[in-house]
């Protein structure tokens, strides 16, 4: 059985895999695309778990500190566009970086993708099961740590099946759950809002401004620890892009799939801040900032009172399909780094029938049920501080795609004012500001104080250390397979081909 480079677009030769060993093309649409991309941010339950924290920042104006957060992302988003339109490989910044940057910033971009998902998968699966107890009125279960720890594996382990037996199911799936979560979200938003005109707002309601949109209104430090935020709340629209092997016209539907999901995500934001804002009041939202996503299930009460279910299954279904789609850029990078032999060639292997990487996906949810329990041991606070971390290696893998898209399209960038906008100046911005988000990250987690609890790591606060431990361990297992196999070191920085670029077919290889 083939298990590396035939695991995906195809090897040349008698010796590779056949065709049905690859990735199922044309497995789903633009539209399902978008949708993956859509839950894989999770907006309801990054909604609930940040509108407190920023209204504490920034008060009445945190719509403004949402649009602001997005500009990065948008800017991040067209570089994956662009990237992608030349290059459709499901290992997006693994192996967009490897093209233009060389394999050693390659393989830590891939890197640090995987063990996103490690960090993560487990806590949004505790967050559906959660929610999912509260709204079916189990209140007593979601107390329960050995029960809701066992159902968040037993969700896992589900999800991570699903993804195994296709991405047509996948996306369908996903069609639901997207459907659910939004029509509960506005219908929370529209009754808050109503509530508020209405004068029946049970807290200290405020009537909406335009005024509220401006991000500087609360001052500079605000803006900055609600860009943080932001990178949270955003992240994620990027396994559209993981999908390309699998998604109809792949040259440009993915890519699209990404911009657009940043979009669909900056009005949702706006529509659900302003309601919550309007119907809440800042003083309620900043004395609750600390109870992250339980605020919204105590606003969630207050707005639609017997019918607060629904808010409480908006946020479960969410963490639900992004516990799902959250899978998808790990395996699929794992899956490209392995077909380029960076990673053991096993992980590269595609199940004969359903045609996902199945390897790479058991991996990484084995993977990320053992951080979570491990986690989960020491203590509830850890668990957080592990998702406190996740900025630090987002802004890393997010800069440096932008940087890799200016110098991919390095030849390209003052043939017109599109290219130097969109694909030189636009990527090099947003891949600016994450580095300096990056940077203050860095700096405000290097202080124990920041932490969950207080509490000191080796003297510095427990979500830099895990970031650090994570970047150690990434550089020692590279140098390991380095040492091991290098092949994958060989490879040589390229350009974009120019044929691709100006939308040419490329001339077939010599004999």
């Amino acid at each position: 059985m083939a298990h590396d480079d035939g695991a995906g677009a195809g090897g040349a030769g008698p010796e590779s895999a056949p065709p049905e060993a690859g990735l199922k093309a044309n497995a789903i649409g633009f539209l399902d695309a978008l949708v993956i991309g859509l839950n894989s941010t999770s907006p309801a339950y990054s909604l609930a778990a940040v509108i407190g924290p920023i209204v504490a920042l920034a008060g009445i104006y945190a719509p403004g500190v949402m649009l602001a957060s997005f500009v990065p992302m948008l800017l991040i988003a067209a570089a994956f566009y662009y990237l992608n339109k030349v290059d459709q490989d499901c290992g997006t910044t693994f192996s967009w970086v490897t093209r233009a940057m060389g394999p050693w910033a390659g393989w830590l971009g891939g890197w640090a993708i995987a063990m996103t998902g490690v960090l993560v998968i487990g806590s949004l699966a505790d967050v559906a099961v959660h929610f999912g107890l509260l709204a079916a009125g189990l209140d007593g279960w979601a107390t329960d740590d050995v029960i809701r720890q066992g159902l968040t594996v037993l969700v896992i382990l589900a999800m991570t099946a699903v993804c195994v037996i296709g991405t047509e199911m996948s996306a369908r799936l996903q069609d639901v759950l997207i459907l659910a979560q939004v029509f509960f979200l506005l219908v929370f938003a529209v009754v808050a809002l109503y509530r508020v005109y209405a004068g029946t707002s049970s807290l200290d309601a405020i009537e909406p401004s335009p005024t509220w949109l401006n991000p500087f209104g609360a001052g500079g430090s605000a803006l900055t620890g609600g860009l943080l935020l932001g990178v949270f709340i955003y992240w994620g629209w990027e396994s559209a892009v993981n999908l390309t092997e699998e998604v109809e016209n792949s040259a440009t539907a993915p890519g699209k799939a990404g911009i657009w999901s940043t979009v669909v995500l900056l009005v949702t934001y706006l529509s659900v801040g302003f309601a919550v804002v309007a119907y809440a009041g800042t003083a309620f939202l900043a004395d609750n900032a600390t109870e992250e996503e339980a605020v919204f299930a105590v606003l969630a009460h207050e707005v639609m009172g017997g019918w607060d279910w629904m808010v409480l299954l908006a946020v479960c279904t969410s963490a639900l399909a992004s516990t799902q789609t959250t899978i998808i850029p790990a395996s699929r990078t794992a899956l490209s780094m392995a077909r380029r032999h960076a990673l053991p060639p096993p992980l590269a292997h595609i199940h004969p029938r359903f045609r996902t990487p199945d390897v790479s996906t058991w991996w990484v949810a084995g993977i990320a049920i053992g951080w979570y329990l491990v986690v989960n041991q020491i203590s509830e606070n850890a668990l957080l501080d592990s998702l406190t971390a996740l900025s630090l290696l987002i802004a890393f893998y997010y800069a440096l795609t932008g940087l890799a898209c200016a110098v991919y399209y390095r030849r390209h960038l003052f043939e017109n004012l599109h290219n130097l906008l969109l694909i030189g100046l636009g990527p090099l911005v947003g891949a600016g500001l994450l580095t300096w988000l990056l940077v203050k990250s860095v700096q405000d987690m290097s202080d124990p104080a920041n932490s969950a609890d207080g509490a000191a790591w080796f003297g510095l606060g427990p979500p830099l250390v895990i970031g650090i431990a994570i970047a150690v361990a990434g550089v020692l297992v590279m140098c390991f397979w380095r040492l091991r196999d290098g092949r994958f070191w060989q490879e040589r920085r390229s350009v974009a081909d120019p044929d691709l670029v100006h939308g040419r077919t490329p001339a077939p290889p010599g004999p």
